[in-house]
């Protein structure tokens, strides 16, 4: 219940953003950094709960979160070209 709330207040906060639809397996990451402040955080978020294991609990580590965040705007920004997912399986993936 307690994600419920969270979700939908998360949602009426970023109202205008959800008109939008994302495909993060063709966009790039120079697509990715050209973003809104809100939607790369939407994008951030759920590509931290997608790396994670699947036995994880359901904690955010907001240092790491914006640890990789940063990783993740350094390598976008040496690598506009290459597409996000590709750039987060690198950074990410551990296999």
């Amino acid at each position: 219940m307690k994600y419920a709330v969270a979700a939908a207040a998360l949602f009426l906060t970023v109202s205008p953003a959800l008109a939008d639809k994302w495909d993060l397996s063709t966009m790039t990451c120079q697509q990715f950094i050209s973003q809104d402040k809100s939607t790369i955080g939407i994008i951030l978020s759920w590509l931290d709960a997608y790396y994670k294991d699947e036995d994880a609990p359901p904690v955010i580590d907001t240092e790491k979160f914006v640890q990789n965040a940063e990783k993740l705007g350094t390598y976008c920004a040496a690598n506009p070209q290459i597409g996000l997912i590709t750039a987060t399986d690198t950074l990410f993936g551990g296999d």
